[in-house]
């Protein structure tokens, strides 16, 4: 207990530490539809297309969120434009715009002088450096996100079990769609000052895909994931407190081995139900 304690006993690391924490709540509770849907891809092309945004903003020296926002906003209608005008699938389109909007953002930050820091700093955050301004967009974010997930939910189920289905309900699958991929695209822009562009994925996915091995109804789901997210947020600032490592990667690392616990955990346990099953004999 000492350990963690110490770990968040400054200003720096409490502030971290919310940051993290609304984050990853935020990103559980969205990334529950992504993983349930299978939107996993769309979440990391997002996670990555952003750059170009941040990297213009940086440019131009106008807030980063700002850039981000818009640039998640191209993205979003870019996907869309592909999947609705051509015959091709939409992950044909969310691959296109993932390598188009990384490339784009590359480019623009490789002709700064600081081009390796600011790139380093734009995929990896660094939750150390949060501060108050960051933590309101954080906790506006959550609270839409909050408020759509839960007005949403009979449509984002019914859209789960197909377009068809959502559809014979009356429920507007496309409008349905567009508010589930606007609130991943909310999740990206608001979460990546505290753990950057490319690592937000991890907190997107990684919980609620473990919280999936062990719950079955989406709202459980969504409860495992968040306590899953807070876990991962602080044993991961208490370890890279202690050993001296990058704080965003060790939130994200700690959030994809906690899945592998838990899948280990769920075979075993699995495993050992089969064994003791008594044999049904003709």
């Amino acid at each position: 207990m000492n350990l963690v304690l110490d770990a968040f006993s400054s200003d720096l690391t409490q502030r971290a530490l919310v940051g993290g924490l609304l984050a990853a709540t935020t990103t559980a509770l969205i990334g529950t539809w992504v993983v349930v849907r299978g939107l996993a891809f769309f979440g990391e092309a997002l996670a990555h297309g952003v750059l170009p945004g941040i990297a213009v903003a940086a440019l131009w020296g106008i807030d980063l969120t700002l850039g981000a926002m818009v640039s998640a906003v191209v993205m979003v209608a870019g996907i869309n434009l592909v999947h609705r005008t051509t015959r091709l699938p939409e992950d044909t389109g969310i691959g296109l715009l993932f390598v188009g909007m990384l490339a784009v953002g590359v480019i623009v930050i490789s002709r700064q002088a600081t081009f390796q820091s600011d790139l380093t700093g734009f995929l990896f955050g660094d939750v150390l450096a949060v501060r108050a301004p960051q933590l309101r967009l954080e906790a506006v974010a959550l609270g839409i996100t909050l408020v759509g997930v839960a007005l949403g939910h009979r449509a984002f189920l019914a859209l789960a079990c197909g377009r068809e289905k959502a559809a014979a309900l009356g429920l507007r699958p496309g409008l349905a769609h567009a508010v589930m991929l606007a609130l991943v695209a909310l999740a990206v822009v608001s979460s990546f000052r505290a753990v950057g562009t490319l690592l937000v994925f991890g907190l997107l996915v990684a919980p609620p895909a473990a919280a999936s091995l062990i719950a079955r109804r989406v709202p459980t789901i969504m409860a495992t994931a968040v306590l899953l997210g807070w876990v991962s947020v602080v044993a991961g600032l208490t370890f890279s407190y202690h050993a001296e490592t990058a704080a965003s990667a060790s939130v994200a690392a700690t959030a994809v081995l906690l899945f592998f616990v838990v899948l280990t955990v769920t075979e075993v346990t699995a495993l050992l139900r089969r064994r003791r099953a008594p044999a049904v004999h003709p």
